[in-house]
């Protein structure tokens, strides 16, 4: 027998009175291996009638933030408030209308099919019309960043119209606040959940992005962002290769002072020697850097354990991930079961 699967939509928003229709009246209302589609809003502190719309639309489930609390937190508030009202998949777009939500069907159906945890929306960013060679450029430039970061082949990972399982939901935990994509797919890889893209074309543009004010800002925060999700899961490859490049550098004026005092049999070359040590040091500093990492890494992981834990109790546990979590078959468990009473 089929469990009912129910689909939450969640819409971060802020001040889209003029788009949010049109993103609502192209939600499906039906689709195949969905039994239930709730539509969220997340308020991120709108000042304008963006909530009036979406009520006037028939929308029920809010999130509200009495101030903006940015792109991140908004994400991780509207996955909480999803999974508390049952959602087995939860989409996320974007109330600027720029993804095309006629396709959430085509996004969720990996899903459904049991083919993959996340399914992210490639935007074909060459493709994109008010895109310039720069942006695209960079995009793609962003995308190899986190492919490589995260173990996995995506051709858009900036893309923010995409679909999570609440099994995958119950694994991934956002810490930044400014965009939960990259990180989010690098936890993913390195958790190793199956990851699947589906290819789309993005609507007309409707505004400017309100996610950064420019190009520079935006390159700095994605690539932070980057560089610290792959610190937090694989911090001994940063730290190894540190600790290899300055002991190099190190030995390098060791090997100068060596050949020179060889060639005149003169110490007057004390400054390699100064140089080389200064050099070592920093490579035995960047080894220790590198133990302790690894330790908070070590950390990281049985917390995220608890939090998991503490997740699946918070929203509910189904049999099988009762069964998942105990390590159980599923006859070992009705044995359990028919036990206790």
């Amino acid at each position: 027998m089929r469990r009912e699967m129910k689909l939450v939509v969640q819409i971060p928003c802020l001040n889209e009175e003029e788009t949010l229709p049109s993103v609502l009246a192209t939600i499906p209302r039906s689709i195949p291996g969905i039994d239930e589609i709730v539509v969220l809003v997340i308020d991120d502190g709108c000042s304008d009638r963006t909530v009036e719309v979406a009520r006037e639309h028939g929308v029920t489930e809010f999130v509200h933030h009495a101030r903006n609390q940015g792109l991140g937190r908004s994400f991780h508030d509207g996955v909480a408030r999803a999974l508390e009202i049952g959602a087995d998949i939860v989409v996320n777009t974007d109330g600027d209308n720029q993804y095309p939500q006629e396709r959430i069907g085509d996004l969720v159906q990996p899903i459904v099919q049991g083919r993959a945890d996340i399914v992210i929306a490639d935007r074909q960013v060459h493709l994109v019309e008010h895109f310039s060679p720069l942006k695209k450029r960079l995009q793609r430039v962003g995308s190899v960043a986190v492919n490589r970061a995260a173990g996995v082949r995506l051709p858009d990972a900036a893309s923010g119209f995409r679909a999570y399982s609440r099994e995958s939901l119950m694994l991934l935990n956002t810490v930044t606040r400014f965009s939960y994509c990259m990180e989010t797919i690098i936890q993913a890889g390195n958790k190793n959940l199956l990851i699947a893209s589906v290819p789309v074309l993005t609507n007309a543009k409707t505004r400017e992005s309100r996610l950064f004010r420019s190009m520079p800002e935006h390159v700095a925060k994605s690539a932070a962002a980057i560089i610290r999700s792959f610190i937090m899961y694989k911090p001994y490859v940063v730290f190894a290769w540190l600790t290899a490049f300055f002991a190099v550098l190190g030995l390098a004026p060791f090997a100068r002072y060596a050949v020179l005092w060889a060639a005149d049999n003169e110490s007057g070359h004390l400054q390699s020697l100064l140089v080389g040590s200064l050099l070592l040091i920093v490579a035995v500093l960047s080894l220790m850097l590198g133990v302790i990492s690894d330790l908070i890494r070590t950390n990281r992981v049985l917390i995220e354990h608890n939090l998991e834990h503490t997740k699946r109790m918070r929203f509910g546990m189904s049999r099988e991930e009762i069964l998942a979590m105990q390590g159980l078959a599923p006859m070992t468990f009705e044995r359990l079961e028919s036990g206790r009473h």
